[in-house]
């Protein structure tokens, strides 16, 4: 096994890469989404319980996964479940750990590159004059979509991927210290200083000011107000785990991934939850102080909820800023869609990164040439979320690579740290070298608690109901109805529920279905096609793993 070359070259550095990588798009497109169609202030207790019983554990057990593969030269998932017991089949479950981050990075650079172009645009004055309605168009013709044709894009959404591409694989190219570490160390104070822009901007903006219908603190107030009855609905739970899951980047093998590149006695405990809680800051404070507040202040509370989603910041966000005056909606224009960009670039660099690290530990080629390797395949493996983004392409790529896949990692991993390689030795390697004590009842949380949370989660997912209602469902149930099954729960899409018509071709043209289906056959071919490389990678290699470990 190759000797570990790379290091972190600073703790703010690897702190600020870290968070980099949990703080990203959803942060400030997917979180404000998740807590109004959940019920503003009731989605923030389950929220909150899900980081502490699930969020925080996960993040030791990656970052203790990582620091202990790293010591045996490993840097992708795969070798380091390998190096946690003597079941041959353990590498294998790291497939999950390379294809979830391919497979992402695919779809989530095209979205990352949205958010440079609307940069430019901004600062352009594309959007000077334009209604809701006009900037709502020139969403649908930057992305090629509204026209009901297959293969329908713009040159210009094109260009922005490529270019967005192509920063990516540059910084990847220059390694952990000069190139991701360097990146987190500018892209984060940057996000930070649009952040708190727009937030100040956002605090101070009253009735009538500018056109404003309402005070900001009224989405302030929407969002912060906790009510105790979502305690007993398991529809906000599932929600407030999915974004728990989605906020801090676990379940995909990133974390663990740049773990591997500290030293042995590296502190974790205190670093984890530095990066964590530095992403809770970003989420929670300026996540939940922009988007939501601006627009109900000018369309409404009422109007928020009714059409609330992840591409309202591109579709209604430029019209909201050009009640400021045109140099003001350049500033604020270049300041959210900028700090989208530096959220969406650090995650991406960290998806690339376990990718590359696999080519290079168990293939021994050489970073530039990984790094180009990984290019190629993103861009082949986004022409699907490209070319098919408003006939379900896009949607496949996100549910399987980016929900499915992210928790049942989890909750494998999780078994396997704990239970398989033992909770006596994987309390140790997390509490090794800690600047902060852990509580002891976190052992106790970490082996019980979160595995049988992660199961909950899986398994409400995989039988959720129609609409989420849970107790309409029990009722259903109970009175020999059925359990109603809804679309978007794990056997509805595998089943198609909700779909009529499930025909591949109609009237001689691909249908909706037909670009799911292979769209499926694609995620799961590059699925195994992982596997058969882990296979090769690790046939050439003696049966005895490496036990030497790399000196402090």
């Amino acid at each position: 096994m190759a000797v570990q070359k790379e290091q972190w070259g600073s703790r703010i550095g690897l702190i600020l890469a870290m968070a980099g990588n949990a703080v990203g798009l959803g942060n400030f497109l997917r979180f404000p989404a998740q807590a109004v169609q959940n019920g503003g202030g009731a989605f923030i207790i389950p929220y909150i319980v899900s980081f502490v019983l699930m969020g925080i554990p996960l993040l030791w057990i990656e970052w203790a996964m990582g620091r202990f593969g790293g010591q045996l030269g490993h840097h992708s998932a795969p070798g380091m479940l390998n190096a946690l017991g003597k079941q041959k089949w353990l590498k294998y479950f790291g497939i999950f750990g390379i294809f979830t981050n391919l497979a992402i990075m695919s779809y989530y650079v095209y979205i990352e590159s949205w958010t440079l172009g609307y940069t430019w645009h901004s600062l352009a004055g594309t959007f000077n004059g334009m209604g809701m309605h006009e900037v709502s168009l020139y969403f649908d013709k930057y992305l090629g979509t509204g026209v009901g044709n297959f293969l329908n894009f713009s040159n210009q959404a094109i260009l922005f991927l490529v270019v967005t591409l192509a920063v990516n694989i540059w910084i990847l190219s220059r390694g952990i210290n000069k190139g991701i570490e360097l990146a987190g160390k500018i892209c984060m104070p940057l996000l930070f200083i649009f952040g708190i822009f727009l937030t100040i901007r956002v605090l101070t903006l009253d009735a009538g000011e500018n056109g404003a219908i309402n005070s900001a603190s009224v989405g302030l107030n929407f969002l912060w107000n906790p009510n105790f009855d979502s305690l007993y609905n398991p529809k906000v739970w599932l929600a407030a785990a999915g974004q728990v899951f989605f906020t801090l980047s676990v379940g995909m093998g990133c974390i663990q991934c740049y773990a591997a590149y500290l030293k042995k006695n590296d502190d974790i405990a205190l670093n984890s939850l530095t990066a964590g809680f530095t992403n809770e800051f970003v989420e929670i404070i300026l996540g939940g102080s922009i988007i939501i507040p601006i627009a109900v202040s000018y369309l409404g509370l009422d109007w928020i909820k009714a059409n609330v989603g992840f591409e309202m910041g591109f579709r209604t966000m430029p019209t909201l800023f050009q009640n400021w005056g045109p140099i003001l909606a350049a500033v604020a224009g270049l300041s959210w869609f900028g700090l989208l960009f530096f959220a969406g670039i650090t995650s991406s660099l960290a998806m690339g990164q376990p990718v590359m690290a696999f080519m290079e530990d168990n293939f021994k080629i050489k970073r530039g040439r990984s790094s180009l390797i990984l290019g190629a395949l993103v861009l082949l493996l986004s022409a699907p979320a490209v070319l098919f983004y408003e006939f379900g392409a896009f949607g496949e790529y996100d549910y399987w690579a980016g929900t499915f896949s992210l928790v049942l990692f989890a909750l494998g991993e999780t078994i396997i740290f704990v239970w398989m390689f033992g909770s006596n030795k994987a309390w140790k390697e997390i509490t090794r070298g800690a600047d902060v004590e852990i509580p002891k009842f976190f052992k106790f949380i970490i082996k019980y608690v979160t595995p049988v949370f992660l199961i909950a989660v899986f398994f409400g997912a995989t039988i959720k109901p129609e609409g989420g209602e849970w107790g309409t469902a029990l009722y259903s149930l109970s009175c020999g109805d059925g359990w109603p099954l809804a679309g978007d729960s794990l056997i509805g899409m595998v089943c198609n529920l909700g779909i009529n018509d499930t025909r591949w071709f109609v009237d001689g043209r691909p249908s909706t279905v037909f670009i799911k289906d292979i769209t499926r056959l694609l995620l799961l071919a590059v699925f195994i096609g992982v596997g058969i490389a882990i296979h090769f990678a690790f046939k050439k290699k003696p049966a005895k793993k490496a036990k030497r470990r790399i000196k402090k």
